[in-house]
């Protein structure tokens, strides 16, 4: 799918609302731009399909160490990069 929007004098605009059905985004939702070889990505903040379904299984400390990581691999996806 694709769509196309414009980007107001203030650098907003708006996610079609196709989108934002499909993936669940909400007003007050915080979405994260990604910067990378290929151009912008787009993704809501938080979003992490199957995560839940993996931590079934695990101890409370194995969930507790993949979160943390996880976190650190969100956050590094968050920064902006020159390298990216």
């Amino acid at each position: 799918m694709s769509e196309t929007t414009r980007v107001t004098d203030k650098g907003q605009t708006t996610i079609p609302k196709p989108l934002r059905e499909k993936y669940g985004i909400e007003p007050g939702d915080e979405v994260v731009w990604v910067e990378g070889e290929d151009g912008i990505t787009l993704r809501k903040k938080g979003d992490l399909p199957n995560y839940g379904a993996a931590a079934e299984e695990m101890t409370e400390a194995e969930a507790r160490t993949v979160s943390t990581r996880l976190k650190e691999d969100m956050d590094e996806l968050q920064r902006p990069s020159l390298h990216r």
